[in-house]
Formats: C-alpha cells, sequence, structure tokens
C-alpha cells in the first residue's frame, strides 16, 4: 500500500494538468447536473414553488360576518395566520371579458403568511380606486397593469378600478362558472364596491401538513359551523394544479435522465482517456514488480479521488453560489432549496455519478492490469486502417492533405469511430428533443387551428332573453376581425354503462361545418357523423370507423366516428358532431354560444373589446385555453437546460480531442517527417475534430429530430390530447445547431493543434507506446 501511494503522488506530481482536468470536469458535470436537477424542479412543480416562496396558508376559511377568527391563533399546530380579510363577491369586466371576483381586503404592506408573489406591476398604495388581480383571473379578462376594470359589486353598482398588478397565489385558480378569482383590494375600495360587507377570509398555516383535516375540524369547531361558509385545503388547490405538474414533469424527466446518461459518459470518458495514456507508466510499473491486482487498486482508488474530489466541488460551487448566478437559474436555485426532494437530488446525483464513474474506471483499471511488463507498441498503440484507394486518389488529385488525413485521423476504426461519434451526439439529440419542444409551443402559440384551436373566442349571452341567434351571428360577423360564427351547444353525456362522463359538443351546421383539427380520418360531412378526441377513444376502446352509443338527459345518442381531432380540453373525452345532428334528437335545442374564428393576424383582445362595445355589455367574451399558457415557464428552463447540455457536450469534446492528440502523435510526427509543415499538421488535428463534430450533429439533430417527434407525440396521446402536435424545428434551426457543434469543436482543436504543430521532430519509445 505504501508504495501504491507514493507511485499515486509521483503520478499526481508528473500529470497535474490531466489530473486537473479529471477533476474539473466532474465538477462542471456534477454542477450541471444539480443545476439541471433545480431547473427542473423549479419548472415541474409551479404550484409548491408559489406556496414555499409565499409562506402559503394549508387551510382557507371563508366565514360569515360575526366569526371571531382571532381564536384561531390559541390553536395548537397553527404557525401563524393569514388575515382575517374582509371579503365580498363581485363581478369585473374588461374587453368583453366578465368573471366573478372574490374582493378581499388588504393593507398597503404586503402580508407575511399567504403572501401573493407580484409578477407585474406594483402593489397596492394608498389609492382606493386599485385592485392587484390573482394571474388566472387575470388571464380570463385580459387585463395588464394600468388597464381599468368595471367591477359590480353585491348590490349591482358598477365601479371602476385600476390594475395595479398581477400576482400568483397559492390558492384554487379561477375557473369559469366556478371557483371565482382573487382580487385584493385596499379597505376604502371594498366599502364603495361591497359595502356593508362583513365576511371574512382566513389562512392557516400548520406546523404539520399532514393534520390539516384534523386541523379543519378544530378550527370549524371553535368558529361555530353556522358561520363557515366555505373551506379550501391546500390539497385541493395542489390537485388542481397537478396536471401543469405532471405535464412537466413528464416532458422534463426525459432530459433529466438523458443528461445524467451523458454526464456520466463524460466524465468516464475523461477517466478512461487518462487511463489509456498511462500504458507506459503501467508497463514500468508491471517492470518493477507490481503485481495486475495493485495496478488495477492504484488506478481504481486515485481516479475514485479524483471524482469524490470533483463531486465535492461541484456540490459546494452549486449550494454556495448556485442562488447568486444572474437570470432564471439563480432563481430556480434559490427557490429549490425550500422544494420537496431538494435532499434527494443533492445526494442521489452525486452519489450516482460516482457510482457510474467507478464501474468506468473499474473498466479502465481492469485493462491496466492486463497491460503486459514488456513495452510493445502493437499492443499499446493499434495501427489504424490503411489508406483507402479513394483517399490515395484524392491525393493524386491535389485536394487538401489537411482534408485527407483529417478524415483519416477522424475515423480510424470502425468501433471506435461509432463509440466516440455516439458520445458526442448524445447532447445533440437531447438538445434537439429540447428544440422540438419548444417548436411545439411556438405552434401552440402561432397556429393554433392546427393544434385543436380553431375558434380563439367564445360569445355566450350574459343574460336571458337576449338577441335571437340569427340575429346574434350577423351581428358577430360583422365585427372587424371575426372571420366566421359557428354556433355550438355543449352538455354532459354519459358513456355505456354508466361508469363516466364525456362531453357532447355540437359545433357548426351542416352547411358551414366547424373546423375540427382533424388528425386522422376526415371531418363530420353527414348525419350522425362526429369526430372523438383520444382520451374518449381510449375511455370506449374504440377506433376511429367505430359506431358508439351515449346517453345524454336519458335519451341516447348514437354517433360514427369518422375522425380523430386533437382535443386540448378535458382530457381529450370529447365528442363532437353538428348542431344539426344533436336537433335531430332534441328539435328545441338552441345554441349555448358562438364560436368565433378570427381573421388572419387579428388580435383576441382587440377583436373582444370589439364585441363587447357593439353588444352593450349583453355578450359575455371568454378566451379559448390555450395548453401554452400553462407551459410557458418551460420555455426558460428548455433554453437553460440546452446550456446545461452543451456544457456537457464541450466536456466530451475536448476530452475526444485530447485522446485523438496523443493516440496519433506518432503519425503526427511522421507527417512532419516526410515534409508536412507546423500549419498543415494543425489542419489534419482541427479537421479531424470538425469532421467528427459533424459525424455526430447529423445523426445527433436527426435521431434528436425523431426522437423528440415521438416522444412529445406520445405524451400527447397519453394525455387524451392526442398524436399529430408534435412540431420538427425548421431546418434552419437544426442547420445552426450543427454549425454550432462543428465551430465549437473547431475552437476547441484549434489550441491542442497548435502546441502539437510545434512539437520536435522525434520519435522515441514513448511516442510508440
Amino acid at each position: 500500500m505504501r508504495a501504491t501511494l507514493r507511485w499515486a503522488n509521483a503520478d499526481l506530481r508528473a500529470h497535474r494538468g490531466e489530473a486537473l482536468f479529471v477533476v474539473l470536469a466532474s465538477a462542471g458535470v456534477i454542477a450541471s447536473l444539480l443545476l439541471a436537477g433545480a431547473l427542473l424542479g423549479y419548472a415541474a412543480n409551479p404550484w409548491q414553488r408559489v406556496f414555499n416562496q409565499s409562506q402559503g396558508a394549508h387551510i382557507w376559511l371563508h366565514t360569515r360576518g360575526g366569526a371571531d377568527t382571532a381564536a384561531l391563533r390559541d390553536l395548537e399546530g397553527v404557525t401563524s395566520l393569514a388575515g382575517p380579510y374582509r371579503t365580498a363577491d363581485a363581478t369585473a369586466a374588461s374587453r368583453g371579458a366578465r368573471a366573478g371576483i372574490e374582493l378581499r381586503a388588504t393593507g398597503a404592506q404586503l402580508p407575511r403568511t399567504g403572501r401573493p408573489l407580484l409578477t407585474r406591476g406594483q402593489w397596492l398604495a394608498s389609492r382606493t380606486d386599485e385592485i392587484v388581480l390573482e394571474s388566472s383571473v387575470a388571464q380570463a379578462l385580459w387585463a395588464e397593469p394600468g388597464d381599468t376594470l368595471r367591477v359590480t359589486g353585491p348590490r349591482g353598482a358598477a365601479h371602476t378600478l385600476r390594475v395595479a398588478g398581477i400576482a400568483e397565489a397559492a390558492e384554487p385558480r379561477y375557473r369559469p362558472g366556478g371557483q371565482p378569482g382573487t382580487g385584493w383590494v385596499l379597505p376604502g375600495a371594498l366599502d364603495t364596491v361591497a359595502p356593508g360587507s362583513h365576511d371574512q377570509t382566513v389562512g392557516l398555516r400548520l406546523a404539520d401538513p399532514d393534520d390539516t383535516d384534523f386541523m379543519v375540524q378544530r378550527a370549524v369547531t371553535v368558529l361555530g359551523a353556522d358561520r363557515v361558509a366555505q373551506v379550501t385545503k391546500w390539497e385541493q388547490a395542489r390537485a388542481e394544479a397537478g396536471d401543469d405538474d405532471r405535464l412537466l414533469g413528464l416532458l422534463f424527466a426525459v432530459f433529466g435522465l438523458g443528461a445524467l446518461l451523458a454526464a456520466a459518459l463524460a466524465a468516464s470518458g475523461a477517466v478512461a482517456a487518462r487511463v489509456r495514456g498511462q500504458l507506459r507508466d503501467i508497463a514500468v510499473l508491471k517492470a518493477v514488480g507490481f503485481t495486475p491486482g495493485q495496478v488495477v487498486r492504484a488506478f481504481l482508488l486515485q481516479h475514485l479521488a479524483f471524482a469524490l474530489l470533483g463531486v465535492a466541488l461541484g456540490s459546494a460551487a452549486i449550494a454556495v453560489v448556485g442562488s447568486r448566478i444572474p437570470g432564471r437559474i439563480g432563481d430556480a436555485v434559490s427557490v429549490w432549496q425550500d422544494l420537496p426532494g431538494r435532499a434527494a437530488v443533492m445526494t442521489g446525483v452525486p452519489a450516482g455519478a460516482v457510482l457510474l464513474i467507478a464501474a468506468a474506471t473499474s473498466l479502465a483499471a481492469w485493462r491496466a492490469g492486463r497491460v503486459p511488463p514488456v513495452p510493445v507498441a502493437r499492443a499499446a498503440q493499434p495501427l489504424p486502417s490503411p489508406m483507402t484507394a479513394l483517399g490515395r486518389r484524392a491525393l493524386g488529385m491535389r485536394v487538401p492533405p489537411a482534408l485527407v488525413l483529417g478524415w483519416r485521423a477522424a475515423f480510424p476504426r470502425r468501433g471506435r469511430t461509432l463509440l466516440q461519434v455516439a458520445r458526442l451526439a448524445l447532447p445533440l439529440v437531447l438538445i434537439t428533443v429540447a428544440l422540438v419542444a419548444w417548436s411545439t409551443l411556438d405552434q401552440f402559440r402561432d397556429r393554433p387551428e392546427r393544434m385543436g384551436l380553431p375558434t380563439a373566442l367564445t360569445v355566450r349571452a350574459a343574460q336571458p332573453g337576449g338577441p335571437a341567434d340569427a340575429e346574434l351571428r350577423a351581428t358577430l360577423t360583422r365585427v372587424p376581425g371575426v372571420a366566421a360564427a359557428h354556433p355550438g351547444a355543449e352538455m354532459a353525456a354519459l358513456v355505456p354503462g354508466q361508469t363516466g362522463t364525456i362531453t357532447l359538443r355540437g359545433l357548426g351546421t351542416d352547411a358551414e361545418p366547424y373546423p375540427s383539427a382533424v388528425a386522422e380520418g376526415r371531418s363530420p360531412a353527414g348525419p350522425d357523423e362526429a369526430v372523438a378526441g383520444q382520451g374518449l377513444l381510449d375511455l370506449l376502446d374504440a377506433r376511429v370507423g367505430d359506431w358508439v352509443r351515449m346517453t345524454v338527459g336519458g335519451r341516447p345518442q348514437i354517433l360514427h366516428i369518422v375522425g380523430r381531432s386533437i382535443e386540448p380540453e378535458s382530457g381529450g373525452r370529447v365528442v363532437t358532431t353538428t348542431l344539426d345532428t344533436l336537433r335531430e334528437r332534441d328539435p328545441l335545442l338552441r345554441p349555448g354560444f358562438q364560436a368565433l374564428v378570427l381573421s388572419e393576424g387579428a388580435d383576441p383582445r382587440a377583436v373582444a373589446a370589439r364585441v363587447g362595445a357593439v353588444a352593450d355589455g349583453t355578450l359575455e367574451v371568454r378566451v379559448t385555453p390555450n395548453p401554452a399558457d400553462r407551459l410557458e415557464p418551460a420555455r426558460a428552463v428548455i433554453a437553460a437546460l440546452i446550456g446545461v447540455l452543451a456544457l456537457i457536450g464541450l466536456i466530451e469534446l475536448l476530452t475526444l480531442i485530447g485522446t485523438e492528440v496523443r493516440d496519433r502523435a506518432r503519425d503526427l510526427l511522421a507527417l512532419k517527417a516526410i515534409g508536412l509543415t507546423p500549419r498543415q499538421i494543425g489542419a489534419v488535428i482541427v479537421t479531424a475534430a470538425g469532421l467528427t463534430a459533424l459525424v455526430s450533429a447529423a445523426l445527433g439533430t436527426s435521431a434528436g429530430a425523431l426522437a423528440g417527434h415521438w416522444l412529445v407525440d406520445a405524451q400527447a396521446r397519453t394525455s387524451g390530447m392526442g398524436a399529430g402536435v408534435a412540431q420538427v424545428p425548421p431546418f434552419t434551426v437544426l442547420l445552426a445547431v450543427a454549425a454550432a457543434a462543428v465551430a465549437g469543436a473547431v475552437a476547441a482543436a484549434t489550441l491542442p493543434a497548435t502546441r502539437t504543430a510545434r512539437r520536435r521532430l522525434a520519435d522515441s519509445l514513448s511516442e510508440t507506446l
């Protein structure tokens, strides 16, 4: 053991640069993986992030006037209260859209518990005509800071409030016709809109969230059951945001696993390259009496020490300075410290990386133990394949020697070439998959009609007794920016066996059919024909071409499924037919809404404002929900993950370049001996690196485009939306990725090429081993 330690110390002193590179490579890989974990946690748990940042309440109690909420502070297990706040229900209108809101009177200072997180604008000042809206209701109203809302109180009086800011809160989100949104106002504003309001809302933050049900019982007992109007628990709010969490989680889990694999390959490649570079030293150790077992243990212990040091440096760097990184990455690391699962990632990722590096090092050390004690050139440096006839003909045609010899150096042997290209292509595959996800989000935003969202607005009568259907439709089609108005009706239907509920929609007429986004089959063109979402087909175990039976209001409805449509709503459990088909079953059926298709380039907000002005407040305009709105935070995370994967790819590239320069040193000296200039020798190295990167980029972008397309469609199919939504990035984007990879390889190879070209002409035993 003493001899082993002495050799390890001497080897470290003799190869400080290589040891430093291995440690820094391990540290960079671990730091990249931990940053990726922080970004994944930040994006895939939006509700938990908001809850932790805002010191959210686990229980929200909506009480009637006269409830003694101060007594809740004395309950054991309650750490703090949010409020109590005086509240009143109201209706807000903006740009033709309406939404129910709960006005909540608060102070000019943000509370410590249940604190709204401002995303835009500012908090309430001293003015009594301002309001801060929760983000989901602000989106439903198309409200921005500085806009004006028309707020109608419980007594029917209308008032004007200016939107001061938009905030996020860890509470149930706004749902049209269901859960009202939240609007924070000063007490004076509440007295103006709802004078005499005595209802209250109070939040309880608990020491143990698992005691939520028990604490609800105790709180209701203290206040009196007759004083409690509604109870909202944190599990309810988290469950409502669960669909977004799962979608983002599944999307980024693939990136995380891929990044872990790419990082492990990069780190293990650096270790294996260093072992291959010490074959002469291994032969000397064997010659002086080291056994194969001692050689294996020496290399294994040495590189495990390097890996542990690199892991410690990478983990310490993220723990100490990670939150100080500018931009979204620093915010993600800061918030990640309070998210669940951080401890598991901080210990699991480094431990897994060390195990993978140990496995790779064990294989390399085992090969080192088999090195013979007598220096044999062929065993140490396998000869490359001979020059092909095509290469000789290219040299004879005065093709630049750097290009021909660079190609030969880049692809010396089939097995090793495939391994190098595959390792370098893996990060590019993951980057391309990320770009496919990005392009799909752009498609939802720019071409929603291809993603099952042909209509941008839905118009309903604000009260019974509105205009007739034909009159309303004619009025809407005259509004500038409206290309078509399709009458529609929506109702719940029971599937066979009455084991589930689906959504039955009648949209458009036989004369003017609704432009459904059909991914398979065709649109309805005859009686009893319909298109269905993937979720409904999976529920009924049906396929395109089948007849399905359902029950609507106690009456049977039989439809022929002639196509599969992309359905972003209701988990895809939607069947759509024409309004004429539904009227065959119920002749008195009237449209419940009008779905508006806008002209190319029309602004939905401007069109909604025009519709509201034409209708003079008699119509309610709603925006069609877009899944891209929920996934918008993923853009910044995708961009950061691309940066992490690029760093991993750079480490892999540097390892490959260093290995090739060292393994081909004898060939380079031979080229110098036959008359190649230093510049030509350097060009050979740079060309080899560029060609390797080019082939890897072509393979990585192609495989990534196919894998990303399949992955996005598979996720859409699982969620019920249906396959057919994946969008491959434009060819110019993929070409830019490949060009960036080649440019990075050329830049990384420039310095090693310059140093190698300046070496003295010598051919010693050290060059042949």
